[in-house]
């Protein structure tokens, strides 16, 4: 595939993502929107991780704003850009955003929709569409409070707090803050640090944690299948026949 918004590398078990707009801060464009789409369309095929990032120092600077200001009742039903992150929330494999510089508007609520965020030290997440006459309204009223509770949620969305690295350390927004020349070098040991688990296991650990209103049942359908998968049983001979064979 030919992307012109993002560049795009293929391993054996990811694919990493750079969203490459630099003359706009990599704001999310309709054209972006499509090819990130057609990167969904891949992972739901075949099921990789996902790095996402974004190029120059910047993570994205928002949706294009050029865009929102023509877009009307009907583009809004279409959900343009919350059909696209919850695609991309929704993918098998976990997701990893690396965010370095401003991760703003529909550039945080895409960040907002991966499974987890590492960050540089100078990371901002925030939501200013209050600002612009708009809400945030493709995912951020509701999963910012999901991630970080009502009360910092409310104030990124209604007050306008940006939450720099290590406010969003501080609230759990991130699982690490790291020096931006090490950024994706350490996104990717965060994947292979995955990578080591089973893939099965992670697929349904994340369809449990996702399910809403979580349930024993759940659990329990997910365990069964992997009970009954090869994978559950050579890991685990390995770690018996490992721990017999001692020091």
């Amino acid at each position: 595939m030919s992307f012109r918004t993002l560049l795009v590398e293929e391993r054996a078990d990811r694919v990493a993502v750079t969203l490459h707009r630099p003359e706009a801060r990599n704001a999310i464009s309709g054209e972006m929107v499509e090819e990130l789409h057609a990167v969904c369309a891949l992972l739901e095929r075949e099921p990789r991780f996902l790095l996402l990032m974004g190029h120059g120092g910047a993570f994205a600077g928002g949706a294009d704003i050029g865009e929102l200001l023509r877009r009307g009742r009907e583009e809004a039903l279409r959900g343009i850009n919350s059909r696209l992150f919850e695609r991309v929330h929704r993918l098998p494999m976990p997701t990893v955003a690396a965010v370095d510089g401003w991760a703003l508007g529909g550039g945080a609520e895409l960040a907002y929709a991966c499974d987890l965020r590492i960050a540089s030290p100078s990371a901002v997440f925030g939501n200013p569409e209050p600002g612009l006459g708009i809400i945030a309204g493709a995912g951020a009223c509701w999963r910012l409070a999901e991630l970080v509770g009502a009360s910092v949620a409310k104030q990124v969305l209604l007050a306008g707090r940006t939450l720099d690295a290590a406010a969003a350390l501080a609230a759990g927004l991130v699982l690490d803050v790291v020096p931006a020349e090490s950024l994706e070098a350490e996104a990717h040991a965060l994947i292979d640090r995955m990578a080591r688990s089973s893939a099965a296991a992670l697929r349904l650990t994340k369809l449990v944690v996702d399910s809403p209103g979580g349930h024993p049942v759940a659990d329990d359908l997910a365990q069964a299948v992997l009970f009954e998968g090869p994978d559950k049983r050579d890991r685990m001979s390995r770690f018996l026949e490992k721990r017999r064979a001692g020091p």
